[in-house]
């Protein structure tokens, strides 16, 4: 089980460090593209995601989440499930291009046509990839993984830029979009060298495609919760609208779901293994947890405080129509750092039918929200959505917490330190704030920021007394050391 505890270290530490590189290249190429393109750009492609991304939730029928958390996995159960991948895939694809005039007369809209037909050609590309990173993330080898997608979408993002440098518009951002999962595939077979052999009728996959049902059954609904407001901002206020809440949207999105790719990906993998053990399951999911809010609490307060300059510095002065709804937006996305995770305990526990029950649940409550705020704009759209989303929390926690190794009080003191420490950063920052105003936008976020990062690590490591988790840490990454040599070397 030490074996099992140094590749979970390491591999979220491999994760967090490749997407914190890929947080900064979202961020970069945001940043860039905010000024090379307009609003009404990124409307048009927002219009056609927010749609057909309902697709790309079955784009592995939720084969590759049974696969990682079953322990062992036949030769030929992969490749049964490979080629229902590609099946799956090419279904999407066919269905999206039947979708794009049925797009086009919804918004008003003739160019989404084309724009629509070439992003459907994306769920092929992703459906030949599955199992492969599949298998390397049930091996626990996170490290290629990290590398594959961090180049992809480098490369990606690079085409897409040069494209808008001169003058493709939104064909910019539609072929950044379809050339990531791509390279991502191309490059999956290419180090993983695993060529799936012919389907298998009796391979004993029927449990393995019960549950995958499920939890692509819970994705759909969870998308449809967070995602809807778009489609109807899009429908009755334009594509401008939606090209500025989407960009609100997608800025404040980036840190979490970074972040929980990271961390989620890896402690899934995990938690499958020791699912049997319940002290060692429940010390492994809350360490993971403890990580995540340590990282993203922070984060979600300096994006509430600094909303006008994070919009001005990053997006332009364009742009600054955004910023209300960015601050708007944030205590959303601290809901989402609080929640998502309970999804890695219960599906790592199978308990994939509660998952479900809590996601039709969370639908109405969510889509009320933003319902009821559609009428005062965006603006109006972001409130609606969080205020849901925070009266939502606790009664989530309780649902998926009930039963399982993991309790409630066990949550509520892993999210008492991180979240007292930026209450009273946030304090110390809001006073430079309103000391700095007459500053650029530049300066005043800087020096802001650096306040905010320098009290919160203060108080968590040596106030709350985290200084010690940390440093057990560091000791277990130096205790692996050599054992990767050894590996290697025998290797």
């Amino acid at each position: 089980m030490e074996n099992l505890k140094q590749k979970t270290i390491k591999g979220a530490l491999a994760k967090i460090c490749s997407q914190g590189a890929t947080f900064f290249l979202r961020v970069g190429s945001l940043m860039v593209m905010a000024r090379l393109l307009e609003p009404r750009d990124f409307g048009l492609v927002g219009m056609v995601t927010a749609v057909i991304g309902v697709l790309n939730l079955f784009k592995d029928f939720g084969l590759s989440t049974a696969s990682v958390q079953r322990t062992n996995v036949t030769e030929e159960q992969a490749a049964t499930l490979f080629w229902i991948n590609v099946a799956v895939g090419g279904a999407l694809a066919m269905i999206a291009a039947a979708a794009a005039p049925v797009l086009a007369t919804f918004y008003r809209e003739p160019r989404l046509v084309p724009v629509t037909l070439v992003m459907a050609s994306a769920f092929l590309f992703n459906a030949a990839g599955v199992q492969h990173s599949a298998r390397l993330q049930r091996e626990m080898r996170f490290v290629p993984i990290s590398m594959i997608e961090g180049l992809s979408l480098l490369v990606s993002v690079i085409v897409g830029i040069a494209m808008a440098k001169v003058g493709y518009g939104y064909w910019s951002l539609v072929v950044t979009g379809v050339l990531t999962p791509l390279l991502s595939t191309l490059s999956l077979w290419t180090y993983t060298r695993w060529i799936p052999t012919r389907p298998h009728r009796r391979s004993g996959i029927r449990s393995m495609m019960r549950f995958g049902g499920t939890v692509t059954l819970n994705g759909i609904v969870v998308y449809c919760a967070y995602n809807m407001e778009k489609v109807l901002l899009g429908r009755f206020l334009g594509a401008e609208t939606l090209g500025i809440y989407g960009r609100s949207y997608q800025l404040i999105s980036i840190p979490n779901e970074n972040l929980n790719s990271a961390v989620g990906g890896v402690t899934f993998s995990a938690l499958s293994r020791v699912k049997d053990d319940p002290p060692r399951f429940r010390a492994y999911f809350l360490k993971a947890y403890s990580l995540l809010l340590a990282l993203t609490i922070p984060t979600t307060t300096a994006f509430a405080l600094f909303a006008n300059e994070i919009i001005v510095v990053l997006l332009g002065q364009k742009w600054h129509e955004s910023a209300p709804i960015f601050r708007l937006l944030a205590p959303t996305v601290l809901v989402f750092a609080l929640i998502n995770p309970l999804g890695w305990l219960l599906i790592s526990l199978g308990k994939v039918g509660r998952s479900l029950k809590v996601a039709l649940v969370l639908a109405p409550v969510v889509m009320a929200g933003y319902l009821s705020g559609l009428r005062y704009g965006p603006t109006g759209v972001a409130a609606g959505y969080s205020i849901a989303m925070a009266l939502w929390t606790i009664p989530h926690m309780l649902w998926c917490l009930h039963g399982t190794p993991v309790s409630f009080g066990d949550l509520a003191r892993t999210i008492v330190r991180p979240a007292a420490s930026s209450m009273i950063a946030a304090g110390a920052a809001l006073a430079v704030q309103l000391l700095l105003h007459s500053m650029a936008p530049l300066p005043r976020l800087v020096i802001g920021g650096l306040v905010l990062a320098g009290v919160y690590l203060l108080v968590l490591l040596l106030v709350m007394g985290q200084k010690a988790v940390y440093l057990d840490l560091i000791s277990t990454l130096r205790k692996t050391a050599p054992v990767t040599s050894g590996a290697a070397a025998s290797a």
